[in-house]
């Protein structure tokens, strides 16, 4: 008989049902028309009912089949009981088919972190730029993201009534990444994707310095590295604080998978692991190809006055 699936492929796959449960409530809440938008830290830092919800249900449902592994989510709520309609027991059995890699075999659910954004650009969700939202389920181990599931849960939203609703995308390092079509951007064209509603100067400086022939301007982090992986921009840029490891958990596990590479503005990895500092205060560089000529480009003066 066949051994059981090693633990991380069965955290995937419940990651992933998981996943589908939460753009299910970012789709009720949204069309119930309430709402409930909170100002966090300002205008630009919000939460809502689905914010609120989805981080729910998703802790809820990891917790109870995973106990021992730890959850980090983005927004701070009480620790409630959870309603059973918020609980999503299933588990993708095309995930669980795939073998996992060695070197993750022996994982034991306390060494495992996964860090939770329950809907990655909220503030887009309020204004109705739907296909900017995600929500973002990152697995890491030894301080490094190793497994994620990126939910869009508008992916086709414009392509008319009858057109079938969302995405779930994900990956293992080592096994790959799938639900979507892996796409480089142009050859030789240099396309910038940076923050849409948290530009500063330093973040024009920086883009400036790269000469880019396009910038495109989006909400989510996850929203960025479905742009890199599917061609429509070259290089992800953010020379700012502001993003959170729960941001970059999920799709930096994604982008890795297939090849790519995601940093700070000074070149250093992101570390995952539970003690961790939660803001990556030195920004974000990433690209699913030609990493080096970005990171060649970036000036001194915004690395020195970004610290990590």
């Amino acid at each position: 008989s066949m051994a059981s699936p090693a633990l991380l492929m069965r955290v995937v796959a419940s990651a992933y049902s998981v996943a589908e449960k939460a753009a299910t409530i970012v789709r009720n809440v949204m069309s119930a028309g309430d709402l409930g938008i909170v100002e966090k830290a300002g205008p630009n830092d919000l939460q809502t009912k689905a914010d609120r919800l989805v981080q729910m249900s998703i802790c809820a449902s990891l917790a109870r089949k995973f106990p021992k592994v730890t959850i980090i989510g983005e927004e701070e709520l009480p620790n409630d009981d959870v309603t059973e309609d918020l609980i999503e027991d299933g588990l993708c059995e095309e995930i669980l088919k795939k073998p996992c890699p060695a070197q993750y075999t022996g994982i034991k659910e306390e060494e495992l972190v996964i860090w939770v954004d329950p809907l990655d650009g909220t503030k887009e969700y309020t204004e109705g730029l739907l296909d900017h939202v995600t929500v973002l389920i990152g697995i890491a181990y030894g301080g490094k993201a190793i497994a994620g599931v990126i939910n869009q849960p508008y992916y086709n939203y414009e392509a008319g009534a009858n057109a079938v609703l969302g995405r779930t995308i994900w990956g293992v390092l080592g096994v790959g990444a799938f639900g979507f079509q892996l796409t480089e951007a142009p050859a030789g064209k240099h396309i910038v994707v940076t923050t849409r509603s948290h530009s500063s100067a330093l973040v024009n400086e920086c883009i400036s310095a790269l000469k880019p022939d396009t910038v495109i301007r989006v909400g989510g982090a996850g929203n960025k590295i479905i742009q890199l992986i599917e061609g429509k921009a070259s290089a992800y840029v953010f020379a700012s604080p502001g993003c959170k490891k729960w941001d970059t958990c999920a799709p930096e596990a994604i982008l890795h998978a297939v090849g790519g590479k995601i940093t700070d503005i000074r070149g250093n990895s992101f570390q995952y692991n539970k003690e961790v500092k939660h803001m990556n205060s030195a920004g974000v560089l990433a690209t699913l190809r030609n990493y080096d000529y970005y990171a060649s480009r970036i000036p001194n003066t915004v690395k020195e006055s970004l610290v990590p």
